[in-house]
């Protein structure tokens, strides 16, 4: 435990660490500038080593197991004094050697094919649709709102962040749209519901296949509103519009080139794309040892640096791009709040041990965009130069004249 205490030493610069150890000694890591006071205790002897070679997958495992427990402070307090010195620990030689081997070997990851990809959507959004009921808003949106002002409620930076895709793909009455990773269906929903046009949901998740063809059929909308448990490389054009909310981040690193080429040939002459995705600041990447373990396997938040180029190759134009930067972390407090009321149903259904899982996952989720480099980006696409207007100023009206329809329609058109 010398060396670990040695080197954890360097890295808290700000707030206080004090680990109990598993042989029973005190090791009291005091940064200079003021911050959270957290003490551990380690229940095993092992996270000893494991701590400080692999800190981001050791420590949240450890915490899921319960062979490291928050003696003082929180697990917020213990991952904000984290994210606060993050960058000296990952100065270490010991994380910049692992950090460069990770990079290394990204060319190697397993392609995800469409076998791959339905078994890592199941691991994940076929847990349970009563689990996620307990921390999404009424409409079950799993994907980043749009705050307008700080008081907004998580449901209405939901309905908005649909009204505003919605105004970006400039939709007609009577058009086709297809909704690629549709989710329990309220983006679909709220275009039928709203703008007039017929919607294809395509998703591979089955809990949510089967909630969002109920909902749609609840509102009358089944006739316009179709949902298919299908992969999209296997769906078939020509569509008006695509829009892809929040899906894009499964479809894999070796998979980008191959997405926008099907983008493309989905899309008729005129039609409008629009791809909402997590996104990350500062270039390629890796997906974190214990999300790509436990919450999203095959997962990976591409940079702008690795998308542009794949859209540039699929001869497609970009004709508007926006960066969302601190949405998602209030978007995860949101949730992370709302978990935390509904606990003891969640360990109803699933156990302690997936509360403590899920606690972490949405904790460190708020930190990625409140302390660290992710963000949400928006990408307007289409094949003609000339399909959307000249100017953003139709998606401003078309936001304002979608807000003042929702008004009249009643509340579970936009839930």
């Amino acid at each position: 435990m010398e060396i670990v205490n040695a080197l954890m030493g360097r890295f808290v610069k700000v707030g206080s660490l004090t680990i109990l150890d598993a042989g029973g000694r005190t090791h009291e890591l005091k940064g200079d500038a003021p911050g959270p006071d957290v003490i551990v205790k380690l229940h095993d002897k092992k996270l000893h080593h494991q701590l400080l070679l692999n800190p981001e997958l050791r420590t949240g495992e450890a915490y899921m197991d319960g062979t490291l427990t928050i003696e003082k402070g929180t697990l917020r307090d213990l991952l904000t004094l984290y994210s606060l010195n993050r960058t000296n620990l990952r100065a270490g030689p010991i994380q910049k050697r692992s950090r460069r081997w990770i990079k290394r070997m990204r060319g190697f990851l397993p392609k995800n094919d469409a076998s791959r990809s339905k078994k890592n959507v199941e691991a994940h959004y076929d847990l349970s649709n009563d689990m996620y009921r307990l921390f999404l808003d009424e409409g079950m949106n799993y994907s980043c709102g749009y705050f307008r002002t700080p008081a907004d409620t998580l449901d209405a930076a939901q309905v908005a962040k649909l009204r505003h895709i919605a105004s970006k793909l400039d939709l007609k009455p009577g058009q086709r749209v297809l909704d690629i990773g549709s989710g329990w269906g309220s983006m679909a929903i709220y275009l039928a519901e709203n703008c007039g046009v017929e919607v294809l949901g395509v998703t591979l998740s089955t809990e949510q296949h089967a909630l969002a063809t109920q909902r749609a059929a609840e509102r009358g909308l089944s006739d316009r509103v179709k949902f298919e448990l299908r992969d999209y490389r296997e769906v078939q054009g020509p569509f008006d519009r695509i829009v892809s909310v929040g899906m894009f981040e499964h479809v894999g690193l070796k998979n980008i080139p191959e997405f926008f080429v099907k983008i493309r040939s989905l899309l008729k002459e005129d039609g409008v794309a629009l791809l909402h995705s997590i996104g990350r600041k500062g270039g390629p990447g890796s997906t974190g040892a214990w999300v790509k373990k436990y919450i999203f396997p095959g997962g990976y938040a591409p940079a702008l640096s690795e998308t542009m180029p794949a859209i540039e190759a699929a001869k497609l134009w970009v004709t508007d791009v926006e960066i969302w930067r601190m949405h998602y972390a209030e978007t995860c407090l949101a949730w992370g709040n709302r978990f935390e009321a509904n606990r003891d149903k969640a360990a109803a259904m699933l156990g302690d041990r997936f509360c403590r899982m899920w606690e972490f996952y949405l904790l460190i989720s708020e930190f990625s965009f409140r302390y660290g480099k992710h963000m949400v980006f928006q990408i307007q696409m289409t094949r003609d130069v000339d399909a959307v207007p000249l100017t953003r100023d139709y998606m401003g009206a078309a936001e304002a004249r979608l807000e003042a329809g929702e008004a009249k329609a009643p509340a579970a058109a936009v839930g």
